[in-house]
């Protein structure tokens, strides 16, 4: 498909949706602002605290050390309008570092900083033989995945980082409750991918940065908007 064919009918499905990319200071906040452009959403960069919470979606890029992103997220109040909208059941999407804010803390050369804690686990550094992991994987997603809906199985997204959650504890026995979608990816040992959480997902590699297959996630999340 080439990038005219996609934004066409991305575009077309995602229109009139008002997403928010949270400008905290740390997130490829023009790459994002782009890629939620080219697949037809209605887009603004902003710290603003009732355009984030009143937005259809909010998008939490972030980039860097987790220590970092954790005190710009709190100077925006970031954590404090991401716990809000959730507990709303308002969408909120994290890529990269913003996706391991969530977790319940980051170690990093020894030091731990406390994350979001809206899943419990620790990021922690990737055991690889090549460090930091930078360039395009593949990665396993479940079948009845919303976000990887539409997207070809061998399709490869765009990582950059050196650290990640290696492992998965939350659990739902809630039965009315849909169970969380955890997708995986290697690079020297598993780590989560990407999370399908109720109205919380977050994506460890770019999908504004992995063409076609992430103007494809990117519509499937505004789609639940």
């Amino acid at each position: 498909m080439s990038d005219t064919q996609s934004t066409e009918s991305t575009g077309t499905k995602s229109a009139g949706k008002k997403v928010v990319v949270f400008d905290y200071g740390f997130g490829n906040v023009r790459s994002a602002e782009r890629a939620l452009a080219r697949v037809g959403a209605d887009v603004e960069i902003t710290r603003d605290y009732e355009k984030a919470m009143n937005a259809d979606g909010l998008l939490v890029p972030g980039v860097g050390a987790f220590s970092a992103c954790m005190e710009g997220l709190k100077k925006a109040r970031g954590e404090w309008i991401i716990g809000r909208r959730l507990a709303g059941g308002r969408p909120v999407m994290g890529i990269c570092v913003g996706m391991q804010i969530l977790f319940a803390r980051g170690i990093e050369h020894g030091v731990e900083t406390e994350g979001l804690d809206e899943w419990p686990g620790d990021v922690t550094p990737l055991k690889a033989p090549v460090v930091p992991h930078m360039g395009w994987n593949t990665v396993r997603s479940p079948e009845d995945s919303r976000l990887f809906a539409g997207v070809d199985p061998e399709a490869r997204f765009y990582f950059v980082h050196s650290y990640a959650a290696h492992d998965w504890s939350l659990e739902v026995t809630n039965a009315r409750i849909r169970p969380p979608r955890v997708t995986w990816a290697t690079h020297g040992e598993p780590f989560v991918a990407a999370v399908e959480n109720g109205a919380l997902w977050a994506t460890q590699f770019h999908p504004e940065k992995s063409g076609d297959a992430g103007a494809q996630l990117l519509t499937n999340w505004i789609e639940t908007l």
